[in-house]
């Protein structure tokens, strides 16, 4: 009897974490249907008598949201693409090419990971101000088309095809071009997936950056726009959170849709974080 009576606490135990972290996004979808009584109070009703589905049209309304999501599009997909891109470049060179100062180099990019992003800010808004590039696209995007953690998911992905494999491709006449795209990406796919994924979630989610170095709304994104609903008055909750929950449902879908390449490229490729 002790078998089943540790599944049922194991399964109770999952239940109530499940619960803990279910709550905030149940109390943010609440709290956007509430009346506009409430509107600068942090006051919600659990079970409120009436829902305000309006405030999800006012969020439109309020603020430019349709130039929001269509600048957060642009920045995650270019900026994924890139990404990934320069990561399976990279992560091709140092695992299948032999050149000097290769381990060193590596070991560099590893040691990045280390460095926190806020450092940073700085010396990048410096240099993108020298380059007059404040308030434009380029600003959101060309500093986040490398990325070390994607460059180290890829390398152990990619280091972990065997060698033979490499040299009798390069037998059959494929260069290394063909093999890169023809072999090792179909091969690794779910990995290339999963770190995608993870790299959408993070552009989509940005705010530090955005808000540094953008100033008008034509270039804000997102969870930018979302300060529009907090001013010196006080924050309107019931609109803040249902901008909120437009800003995660698209990722929420995303997920949804994606889960199984997801949870079977963490696992491939052991990525933490």
């Amino acid at each position: 009897m002790a078998h089943p009576i540790r599944t049922t606490l194991w399964y109770l135990l999952l239940t109530a974490g499940a619960i803990l972290i279910l709550l905030p996004f149940g109390w943010m979808i609440i709290t956007s249907l509430q009346p506009a009584a409430t509107t600068l109070t942090v006051t919600t009703t659990w079970l409120p008598k009436s829902l305000r589905w309006l405030n999800y049209w006012h969020v439109w309304q309020a603020a430019p949201f349709a130039r929001y999501c269509l600048n957060s599009v642009l920045v995650t997909v270019a900026t994924t693409s890139g990404e990934l891109f320069t990561s399976l470049l990279a992560a091709f060179a140092f695992t299948h090419l032999r050149f000097y100062g290769q381990r060193w180099l590596f070991a560099l990019m590893v040691a990045l990971m280390l460095v926190p992003g806020e450092l940073l800010l700085i010396p990048n808004f410096i240099t993108l101000a020298h380059l007059r590039w404040i308030n434009t696209y380029a600003a959101l995007i060309v500093p986040w088309l490398a990325s070390p953690f994607m460059l180290v998911a890829l390398h152990q992905a990619f280091k972990a095809q065997p060698q033979t494999l490499y040299l009798a491709a390069r037998l059959d006449g494929a260069s290394d071009w063909q093999y890169l795209w023809h072999v090792l990406v179909p091969i690794n796919r779910p990995i290339i997936t999963a770190v995608a994924l993870l790299q959408v979630i993070g552009s989509w989610n940005a705010f530090m950056w955005p808000l540094i170095v953008t100033n008008t709304d034509a270039l804000r994104t997102l969870p930018v726009g979302l300060m529009t609903f907090t001013s010196d008055q006080g924050t309107n909750y019931p609109l803040l959170m249902a901008a909120s929950v437009c800003v995660i449902l698209p990722l929420f879908i995303l997920y949804l849709a994606c889960q199984k390449y997801l949870i079977l490229g963490v696992t491939a490729s052991r990525l933490k974080g």
